[in-house]
């Protein structure tokens, strides 16, 4: 999903680390390697990623306009298996939390937990560091009527017992929904991303 822009590159106090371009980009191709997709749909979006990653070194980035990775979670409360969905302020839809990679992300697991603690304003998430699903799809994150690729890696995030919620800038609401009880008008993505957490977890 889209983030707000960060200080620019440079900027007193805000240089990244040497080289965590690169180490970002190694870990998206060892996480995307060493995953076993469940199915055959998966596996080509898997395959497909990581022939971005091998053409675009930028391929994180989200200046890179032929598409880039992203990475999100889906934060469930681990005693009621409710999911925390967002009401997205730009794109108007219930999605998970997550977004774009940040300079001081070193992989893509932190960058997911990042993003989920931000605007979830949960502390203390758990984030299970395997994805759970890939998702392709086209945002509006490059201007007005320019729509770039996110080939988001999505991940599960687990908040402790009466995990409380606070609305970030990045959405209009937040509510927690049974896994099999999402609201009208859910994405495909949304709704299998949340079918395959069913599946992994245990019934409260």
């Amino acid at each position: 999903m889209p983030a707000a822009e960060g200080p620019a590159a440079g900027s007193a106090g805000t240089t990244p680390a040497a080289g965590a371009d690169d180490v970002l980009h190694a870990d998206a191709v060892a996480a995307l390697r060493g995953w076993a997709a469940p199915d055959a749909g998966q596996e080509a979006l898997r395959a497909a990623y990581l022939a971005h990653l091998a053409t675009r070194p930028d391929g994180l980035s989200r200046h890179c306009l032929a598409g880039h990775l992203t990475a999100s979670a889906l934060v469930v409360d681990r005693s009621t298996g409710r999911a925390l969905l967002t009401l997205h302020r730009k794109l108007g839809r219930w999605l998970q939390l997550g977004g774009h990679c940040e300079p001081g992300d070193r992989t893509l697991a932190q960058a997911a937990l990042r993003e989920a603690t931000e605007e979830s304003g949960i502390p203390g998430l758990v984030l299970r560091p395997v994805p759970l699903r890939l998702d392709r799809h086209l945002v509006p994150c490059a201007g007005p009527g320019t729509s770039v690729a996110h080939l988001d890696v999505q991940y599960l995030a687990l908040a402790a017992p009466g995990a409380v919620e606070q609305v970030s800038e990045e959405s209009l609401q937040l509510r927690w929904f049974p896994l099999d009880g999402l609201p009208a008008g859910t994405d495909a993505s949304v709704r299998a991303l949340c079918a395959d957490a069913a599946r992994l977890l245990p019934t409260p």
